[in-house]
């Protein structure tokens, strides 16, 4: 396993240790440090890369907090004190499996990696290195073959198959063998995957406490939200041989894993992105106090199941009940989220989560999604509220007397820092057709140039909440 946070702790090494319990699955996790940082690898051997977990939040309208002292990691490899052990690891003829979650940055090309690097910086090139030593060890692939499945948990679309690209691309640099190349494209499988839990990490405003409870100092306690979903696009056989479903975890072996990825993104990333603003504005701080507000929760819920969901792949049963999980997910009592967060570099973000429904719904009905768009409004009534400071280009918005750094695309800061004073249906006109926003002209959506002059003209006038309670009156929630 390539990387050793308190996400892959919380979610991988969790559904492994719970498999081994329940299901047989009788493994280990061989945890690999994936970049230089001293200190870690004393940390784990000296719990003897034990740790407890803690997975809290409400299912089936029930709150849940359920502690599990892991013991699914094996031993902990760092290949910056110790390359020898990292490719030694790769001759085990019972390694089965590799798993990473080295952040999004993590998957990317590095041509000054060198094959004798040790080891090799960037991740991938540490892992075709990894590979060319597995190779080798089962004889040039030769016979026993010897392949892996990998399961990249970055968070970047195509995650495998970015980091399959990536491999290959190293081997090809470094002049390895064909052999291997085509080793690398018949024996070893590697899978994208959609993963979903929230994790908090270490409870630090807790940790004395709960170690008290526990009669046990633990330096690696690690949080998390209760709901828990991995999607791993692969083979029908890969689902068979995984030992997760037999388990009953929250993991699914899809032939194609876009349609789950689609229904995250556009059903929990869209509605954070489309909320916050409106949310905020009403004078909330945290998505909590979102599914305890009358107006915020009509708002939320007449978004996702009338407006998200309808264009959504999968089947409607299916994404209802992804979409259920997701206001109780949204209403855990252990995970403060705040708004504010959530609408860190929000244009770009709404951009990416939003914009789709709007348009397939468009499409679709001949009209406007009203809550995607008034969203839209509330977005553009935020960020044109902000003052500039003259120094650090850093935007300010006020509420209640007290000022909030507001964090946007730079391009997009300075756009509402010269336009924003200017008139509703002004700014609407110039903010939609601005493509640098958005990426193409908004304006030519029938309709929403005059929809978002409108309600932005409703919320500068009367404020947010009498504005989002006329909406949703008109939409007949």
């Amino acid at each position: 396993q390539f990387g050793e946070g308190n996400f892959l702790r919380a979610f991988a090494d969790y559904f492994v240790d719970a498999a081994n319990e329940k299901a047989g699955f009788d493994a280990k996790v061989a945890v690999v440090q994936p970049i230089a940082q001293g200190g870690l690898k004393g940390r784990f051997d000296a719990q003897d890369c034990l740790y407890t977990l803690y997975l809290r939040g409400f299912e089936g309208g029930a709150e849940v907090s359920r502690k599990r002292v892991v013991s699914s990691i094996g031993r902990f490899i760092d290949p910056y004190e110790d390359p020898g052990a990292l490719w030694a690891a790769a001759a085990n003829p019972s390694l089965r499996y590799v798993v990473s979650n080295t952040t999004e940055a993590g998957i990317a090309y590095d041509g000054s990696c060198a094959y004798g690097d040790m080891p090799p910086s960037g991740f991938p090139a540490k892992l075709a290195r990894f590979l060319h030593e597995r190779w080798k060890a089962f004889g040039g692939g030769g016979g026993g073959s010897g392949g892996l499945i990998i399961l990249s948990c970055e968070l970047i679309d195509d995650n495998g198959k970015e980091l399959a690209a990536c491999v290959r691309r190293h081997a090809s640099d470094w002049g390895l063998e064909a052999g291997f190349t085509r080793w690398l494209e018949d024996e070893c499988l590697f899978c994208s995957t959609l993963v979903d839990r929230i994790v908090t990490g270490y409870p630090g405003a807790e940790a004395s406490r709960l170690n008290a409870e526990n009669g046990y100092e633990d330096g690696l306690l690690d949080a998390g939200e209760a709901f828990g979903l991995w999607v791993i696009e692969g083979p029908e056989w890969l689902a068979g041989e995984l030992p997760f479903a037999r388990a009953g975890l929250p993991v699914k072996v899809v032939a194609d894993h876009a349609p789950y990825k689609k229904q995250k993104v556009r059903i929990l990333n869209g509605a954070h992105t489309s909320m916050a603003p409106v949310a905020w504005l009403c004078g909330l701080d945290i998505v909590r106090d979102c599914m305890r507000d009358e107006d915020v929760l009509a708002f939320f819920r007449r978004a996702v199941w009338r407006e998200i969901i309808p264009a959504l792949p999968l089947p409607r049963r299916e994404s209802e009940a992804f979409a259920a999980s997701v206001e109780e997910r949204f209403r855990n009592p252990f995970i403060d989220h705040a708004l504010l967060s959530i609408a860190l570099n929000s244009t770009s973000k709404w951009r990416a989560r939003v914009l789709p429904s709007l348009k397939e719904y468009a499409a679709r009905n001949g009209s406007l999604p009203a809550c995607l768009a008034f969203g839209l409004a509330a977005g553009i009534a935020l960020c044109a509220g902000a003052s500039m400071e003259t120094a650090g280009g850093r935007a300010y918005v006020r509420r209640g007397g007290q000022a909030f750094e507001l964090r946007d695309d730079a391009h997009a800061l300075e756009f509402y820092a010269k336009n924003g004073g200017r008139d509703s249906a002004d700014l609407a006109r110039l903010a939609l057709s601005n493509a640098e926003l958005w990426g193409e002209d908004l304006a030519a959506v029938p309709g929403l140039e005059a929809f978002v002059a409108e309600k932005l003209g409703d919320i500068r006038g009367r404020g947010m909440r009498p504005a989002l309670r006329a909406l949703l009156k008109e939409a007949g929630q």
